[in-house]
């Protein structure tokens, strides 16, 4: 907007000292005079057209911008599908080892906890049981599963997706 503004005034600087120097002309002034005005005309002209340039080469680029950030955006969506999907599809995945490990309900629960992340604590205040509580159904899930504990849990989901 400053740039319009700033473009603006030197069109007007301009218009109004070429306008000056055709009075001057007319009146006689000296040539020194009306050249010094007219270099002033032609920095005004040169200045309003480089703005004016500049403008319309940064509306270019903001058009493009705003195409590219459209189409990022739709990739995103896609991405964000995909995620979607895969995320859906890999917790079927835990759901159906957890079956097929025989786990209960109450067990499933805490299994998900502690694959993402939650220490014994912060489980049982998720579920509203002791911790010890907890730390029995976890000791239940990794005889279950025939695993050596927590990480060795969380790791037996995440191998097969490291190559």
């Amino acid at each position: 907007m400053k740039d319009r503004i700033i473009a603006s005034a030197l069109s007007i600087i301009m218009i109004l000292n070429f306008l000056d120097v055709l009075t001057d002309i007319e009146l006689g002034v000296p040539l020194w005079h009306i050249i010094e005005e007219s270099v002033i005309v032609l920095l005004s002209g040169v200045g309003a057209g480089y703005l004016i340039y500049e403008i319309y080469q940064r509306s270019k680029q903001l058009a493009h911008l705003g195409e590219t950030l459209s189409a990022s955006n739709q990739h995103l969506e896609n991405i964000t599908e995909k995620m979607k999907l895969a995320r859906k599809q890999y917790s079927e995945v835990i759901q159906q080892q957890f079956d097929d490990w025989k786990m209960t309900q109450g067990e499933q629960q805490v299994g998900l906890l502690l694959l993402k992340g939650l220490s014994f604590k912060e489980i049982a205040v998720v579920r509203s049981t002791k911790e010890k509580t907890v730390r029995q159904q976890a000791s239940t899930i990794y005889s279950k599963s025939k695993l050596d504990g927590r990480h060795e849990f969380s790791a037996w989901f995440l191998e097969d997706f490291l190559v």
